[in-house]
């Protein structure tokens, strides 16, 4: 029996694996299945790409096809409108992308007191209350590797501070590609609940889209991480160094 070899193909082409070893039947490349809910969060990730380029050309946000994006001025000696609303969008975009970095940022936080330090024992919502006290757990994610779900979470509450309808529709998107998108590699882990919630609400934009995935994500970090970081050395080094020093005895 001939052997038979399994690989990429595009329309009337199969691509031959000549690294691979014949064998009888077919080869198999080691490509793992993925799982239907993998699948199906990928679809609904399109889907709702798609839904959101819909809306925003509804608003008059974006044209429906690039032919009809510019009016084609191939020199450079006339002001082309379109253009100036490009760079104009580009500016925003930039503004807002920086912002949610700069919010992200736990390196800028204030340095906490001793007296401040000591009240993050008693309840979570006293440590998120603290700027130090968000910096100085921020920090203690980044140790375990999920510094992504405080930033979710700060993106956010900037997010709902916002009144501007053309920077919300900009900080939704860019929130979603940050943290809710699968193909980001800082993708916050929301159940597939919350992620419909989400998909339904970029259809039409606010500053609450995120509303039910940031109140799963912070009882996330109240009831795992927080913990952890109460007893952790990390919290007991930072008590000890704002300890104040013992007086000194005179001779």
């Amino acid at each position: 029996m001939p052997a038979f070899y399994v690989g990429i193909s595009e329309p009337n082409r199969v691509s031959s694996l000549s690294h691979i070893q014949p064998q009888r039947g077919v080869v198999c490349l080691g490509l793992q299945p993925m799982g239907s809910e993998r699948v199906r969060q990928m679809q609904v990730h399109q889907e709702t790409a798609a839904s959101v380029l819909q809306s925003q050309h509804r608003m008059g946000n974006m044209p429906t096809n690039a032919s009809n994006a510019c009016c084609f001025c191939w020199c450079c000696c006339c002001s082309c409108s379109c253009l100036t609303v490009m760079k104009e969008d580009e500016r925003i975009q930039r503004s807002i992308y920086e912002r949610i970095e700069g919010i992200a940022n736990c390196d800028d936080s204030p340095k906490p007191t001793l007296e401040d330090a000591t009240t993050w024992t008693m309840s979570f919502e006293r440590l998120m209350k603290s700027p130090a006290g968000r910096g100085c757990f921020q920090q203690f994610l980044r140790t375990e590797f999920s510094e992504e779900n405080i930033r979710f979470w700060l993106a956010c509450e900037d997010l709902k501070k916002e009144t501007n309808k053309t920077v919300v529709q900009e900080k939704v998107r860019q929130i979603y590609e940050d943290f809710i998108s699968i193909l980001s590699p800082k993708e916050v882990s929301l159940d597939s609940r919350v992620r419909d919630v989400i998909n339904k609400n970029m259809l039409e934009p606010t500053s609450h889209t995120f509303e039910d995935a940031q109140q799963q994500i912070y009882t996330l970090m109240q009831r795992d991480s927080y913990p952890r970081y109460m007893n952790s050395t990390a919290y007991a080094d930072l008590l000890q160094n704002l300890e104040e020093p013992p007086p000194a005895t005179e001779p």
